[in-house]
C-alpha cells in the first residue's frame, strides 16, 4: 500500500475541525486525521507493507522547463537553489514536521527523493513491485497506474477514507473512456487547471476520449493528423497540429517517472511502535492519544 500522503494530509486538515488543537492551542487536526485515515486503511485492508510516499519537490524544476505553467498559481514564493515554497494554509504548513515525526516513530516508511514529487516515487515503487499494489491518493493524475494485469488498483477517498472508489480499469472506462495506460493521455489533452497544464485548446474530456477510442493513443492522433484519409475534423487536424509544441513534452511532464533512485527503506508494516519514546513524546505535546491509541491497536491486529 502506497500513500501520497500530502494528498492525505491536505484531506485531512480540510476534514476534521481546526478546533482540534494540542494542550498550547496549535491545531493538530491533519495530524490526527491522517494518523485516523491510516489506522483506518491498515484495519481494513490488512497491507503487507506501508510506504509513505512524500513530496520532497512538488514542483520539479525538469518540469517546469518543460511547461512553465505547471503547478505556477500555487508558488508562494520562488527559490532559486531548492524548490519553491507551495501555498500551504497558515495552519497546516506547521503540522507537517509533526507527521513525519510521528511516522517515523511508528516505523512506517517515509519516502522522499530531491526532484521529484510523491507521484514519482508511487510510479517508481509500482514498477518494481512483484505483488499486488494499493495506491491511497485523492489525486486522480496518479488512475494512469491502474492495472488490471498487474493487480495496481488506486483507492480514493470519497468521504474520509471509511467510503473508498476502489479504482481499476472497469470503473475508468465508465467514468473516463479509457483504461489506466490511456488516462495520461486523456489527461494532456484535455489539460488541468488544478496542475496549470493547458490542454489542446477546444478538446476536452468526452472528445479526448473518443480521439484515443479512435486512434489508440497519443500517438496515434498524431499520426492521424498527418494522415490526410483519417477522419479527424478540419477543426480537429487544426487545434492538434498547432498544439505540436505542448504536445511534445507534455507526456514527460503529466506522466509520472517510474526510475526515481529511491534510497533504502524498510516497507514492512510495523506492528507496534519502532520508537515507543518518542510516540509518548509526541503524545504529550500534541495531544495525539486518541489517535495513536487507534492506530497502535490496528497494527496489533
Amino acid at each position: 500500500m502506497l500513500l501520497d500522503t500530502a494528498s492525505l494530509y491536505y484531506r485531512a486538515y480540510f476534514g476534521v475541525p481546526d478546533s482540534v488543537k494540542a494542550p498550547d492551542g496549535t491545531p493538530v487536526n491533519a495530524v490526527r486525521g491522517l494518523l485516523d485515515m491510516i489506522g483506518r486503511l491498515v484495519h481494513d485492508h490488512r497491507p503487507d507493507d506501508l510506504v509513505a510516499c512524500m513530496d520532497a519537490d512538488w514542483r520539479p524544476h525538469w518540469r517546469v522547463e518543460l511547461i512553465p505553467t505547471y503547478k505556477a498559481h500555487r508558488v508562494a514564493v520562488e527559490t532559486e537553489t531548492g524548490p519553491d515554497v507551495e501555498e500551504t494554509p497558515d495552519t497546516l504548513a506547521p503540522q507537517v514536521p509533526i507527521i513525519e515525526a510521528a511516522l517515523d516513530a511508528f516505523g512506517i516508511a517515509r519516502v522522499g527523493v530531491a526532484g521529484y514529487e510523491a507521484d514519482d516515487v508511487i510510479g517508481t515503487l509500482t514498477a518494481r513491485a512483484t505483488g499486488p499494489v494499493d495506491i491511497v491518493t485523492g489525486d486522480r493524475d496518479l488512475y494512469q497506474l491502474v492495472d488490471d494485469a498487474r493487480q495496481r488498483r488506486v483507492l480514493y477517498p470519497v468521504k474520509g477514507v471509511g467510503t473508498l472508489q476502489l479504482t481499476d480499469e472497469a470503473v475508468l472506462r465508465e467514468k473516463y473512456g479509457v483504461d489506466g495506460s490511456g488516462y495520461a493521455d486523456l489527461a494532456l489533452l484535455r489539460g488541468d487547471p488544478s496542475d496549470g497544464l493547458p490542454g489542446v485548446p477546444g478538446i476536452g474530456e468526452k472528445t479526448a476520449a473518443k480521439l484515443l477510442d479512435a486512434y489508440g493513443n497519443l500517438a496515434g492522433i498524431m499520426a492521424a493528423v498527418d494522415d490526410p484519409k483519417s477522419k479527424l475534423t478540419p477543426t480537429q487536424r487544426k487545434r492538434l497540429d498547432e498544439a505540436r509544441p505542448y504536445l511534445a513534452v507534455a507526456p514527460k511532464v503529466v506522466k509520472v517517472a517510474v526510475d526515481v533512485p529511491l534510497p533504502a527503506f524498510e516497507p514492512s508494516l510495523p506492528t507496534a511502535p519502532v520508537n515507543p519514546d518518542m510516540v509518548d513524546a509526541l503524545v504529550h505535546r500534541w495531544g495525539l492519544g486518541g489517535a495513536v491509541s487507534r492506530l497502535s491497536a490496528s497494527l496489533r491486529r
